[in-house]
């Protein structure tokens, strides 16, 4: 089943997640494979639970966009452990369409997280997927990418926003 994608502006987007407590069920297999399609469809590398309504520590992320399944990571209770090193480059997000930014991240990043079993797993990205890690465990956290950009970038984006929502364009 594929998902609607949260736009900026939904509370869920804002708000911290709930750590998964209970792992390797019908439900949560199901959860993350409609998380994949949501995310191929809408031609994302990751996604995360809040970015489709629902407040769970999950994400997914595939740099190959599903041309490599072995490129496929899940993260069920994810957080950074270790950041090394800086990188600038531009960043988007599927839950605010249209804009994109340059972004300062961690070069290299280790995260520890549960598979879908609920075993705890250690993972080390450089470039593209620790900017992955970064950006999914943001919005674990309520974080969206605009957070790391200027006040007054993320000032008019806010507005640019409002004003799309107020011509019906916005959702």
């Amino acid at each position: 089943m594929t998902y609607p994608i949260m736009l900026y502006g939904e509370p869920v987007l804002e708000s911290k997640a709930e750590p998964v407590t209970e792992f390797d069920t019908p439900e949560v297999h199901k959860l993350i494979d409609d998380m994949f399609e949501s995310m191929y469809t809408a031609k994302g590398v990751g996604l995360a639970a809040p970015q489709i309504g629902i407040r769970k520590r999950i994400a997914v992320i595939d740099l190959s966009v599903g041309e490599d399944p072995k490129q496929k990571i899940v993260l069920l209770n994810p957080e950074i452990i270790h950041r090394e090193g800086t990188q600038t480059g531009e960043e988007g997000c599927l839950s605010i369409p249209g804009f994109r930014e340059q972004v300062t991240r961690a070069k290299t990043v280790r995260v520890r997280a549960q598979n879908i079993k609920g075993e705890p797993f250690e993972m080390t990205g450089e470039e593209l997927l620790a900017r992955a890690f970064s950006h999914e465990i943001d919005h674990l956290n309520g974080r969206l990418y605009i957070t790391h950009v200027s006040a007054l970038k993320r000032d008019l984006i806010r507005r640019k926003v409002r004003k799309l929502a107020k011509a019906g364009e916005w959702g």
